[in-house]
């Protein structure tokens, strides 16, 4: 056994913390430990080959920035020369055809009674119609939000049946602080225009714009970050057991010890609550809400029918399918294929909660049968990989009461020079893509050595609505 003490400890090898641990070596910190339970890194961002030489995501991950330093990150990773450029293209599939997205902006490819139905609804709220409210200042749920912003028609049509498939709870259970630049608020001139003039809208959207490893998937970029850490300050394949906080001592399912003056978590914080064992910091912590994602591969031999050639994902939100998104994954890059040209592959995503059970024996079967009923593929003959993972942490809940939940345990943490950071570390879903999760990483270590301010932690509004120029003039120093 081992027994080692550290200035900083890190607990995983997601983006947060090998940002974190890449920050410390830029300003010529060595003495710190990133711990990792899994052989490889990534986290919620790793990539795996499958046996017939597909590759899949845990999700269907893209690349996009609100920060020059990210980009630098992935330039580092993968140089300039080792990216695919995409323009997006995302559809709802409903009512049995492909609409763009953001679907307000694409009324017109709905069936002419439900057309109306969403312009009733938006002329409603707009004014036009005596029995209009105004629209809250601050909504008590996600649901008050929805109709107040874009009426009863788009919350029935689209809006209510897809969020609940995505996120798994009503959406009277969620708060609305959230939303920012994540859904596109409605335009009533841009909607009635399309409308009236039938032309699509493609172009909205933070993301319409975007990367992706040519080889080796999502993971690729973590993987050669990695690699860029001296493996004195790595310990793979060692999930931490036991956390002793008043003593500072962390013990590994190994059974070495590692003292630390700071501790950065990237687990969940729920795991960690029960790691440190202190009773009210459990009770706090299990009100969190969260729902598990069950991720499912279909390698084809083939090529994508026309209707997907271009596509990059679809959003499903009626009942005849389980999936809420399918990524034609093989357009990011063909080399996510054993054989470019001739295999192709789509990748599906299953939420699930407490409010939304999954059989996990039968998903796979559900998975194709929902293939087939929205004409993605067309035979299950040429099916020729089925690949599954289940995420039991996936998507962290912007619940009614998370933001009090973490007003307490967040500081509580920090009074033990624990700080939890991350998708799941801080379970803030508006700054929990991998640049925001990145940068949490960079900004914390910024914070304790230098004492800068956590912009992405504190500030989501501000950084969702920039682009952010690097934040420290010497960066890249060390």
């Amino acid at each position: 056994m081992t027994t080692s003490h550290h200035r900083f400890l890190i607990l995983g090898a997601g983006p947060t913390g090998l940002g974190a641990a890449l920050r410390l070596l830029e300003l010529g910190e060595s003495d710190f430990l990133l711990i990792e339970a899994q052989a490889g890194a990534g986290g919620l961002a790793a990539s795996f080959l499958d046996e017939q030489g597909f590759t899949w995501d845990l999700g269907g991950h893209v690349q996009f920035s609100h920060y020059r330093a990210f980009d630098r990150y992935m330039d580092l990773a993968l140089g300039h020369e080792g990216w695919i450029e995409h323009q997006r293209e995302s559809w709802v599939w409903i009512r049995d055809r492909f609409v763009p997205y953001p679907l307000q902006y694409n009324l017109h490819r709905l069936p002419p009674e439900e057309r109306w139905q969403c312009v009733e609804g938006l002329l409603s709220i707009a004014g036009h119609e005596p029995a209009a409210q105004p629209i809250p200042a601050t909504a008590r749920d996600f649901d008050e939000w929805m109709l107040a912003t874009f009426g009863q028609g788009i919350a029935d049509v689209f809006l209510r049946p897809y969020n609940f498939k995505v996120w798994a709870y009503p959406p009277d259970m969620m708060n609305a602080t959230w939303i920012g630049e994540r859904v596109a608020l409605p335009d009533l001139r841009t909607v009635l225009k399309s409308l009236c003039l039938g032309e699509d809208n493609l172009s909205w959207g933070p993301n319409n714009r975007f990367r992706f490893p040519k080889r080796g998937g999502t993971g690729a970029i973590w993987t050669s970050l990695a690699g860029r850490i001296p493996d004195a300050h790595l310990r793979f394949g060692d999930a931490v057991a036991a956390l002793d906080t008043s003593q500072h001592i962390l013990t590994t399912a190994s059974g070495n010890r590692f003292g630390y003056d700071q501790l950065i978590s990237t687990l969940p914080l729920d795991r960690l609550a029960l790691l440190i064992g202190d009773p009210e910091l459990v009770a706090q912590t299990a009100r969190l809400k969260y729902s598990s994602v069950h991720v499912i591969g279909i390698g084809l031999r083939g090529q994508p029918p026309e209707s997907l050639r271009t596509k990059c994902w679809m959003y499903f939100p009626e009942d005849n399918c389980p999936f809420y998104r399918v990524t034609v994954f093989s357009n990011y890059s063909p080399e996510n294929t054993p054989d470019p040209g001739v295999t192709w592959s789509l990748m599906a995503e299953v939420s699930e909660s407490p409010c939304k059970a999954v059989d996990a024996s039968r998903v796979l079967d559900d998975v194709v049968q929902g293939l087939l009923a929205t004409r993605l593929i067309a035979n299950p003959a040429d099916i020729l990989s089925r690949w599954y993972r289940r995420l039991e942490h996936g998507y962290p809940t912007p619940s009614v009461d998370r933001d009090s939940i973490l007003e307490q345990v967040l500081p509580a943490l920090e009074t033990r020079h624990i700080y939890s950071r991350g998708r799941f570390g801080a379970w803030k879903y508006e700054v929990s893509n991998q640049d925001h999760a990145m940068m949490q990483g960079v900004e914390i270590i910024e914070r304790l050595v230098n004492g800068r301010e956590e912009l992405t932690l504190n500030r989501a509004e501000l950084v969702n609505g920039r682009y952010n120029e690097d934040p420290y003039p010497e960066w890249g120093r060390g």
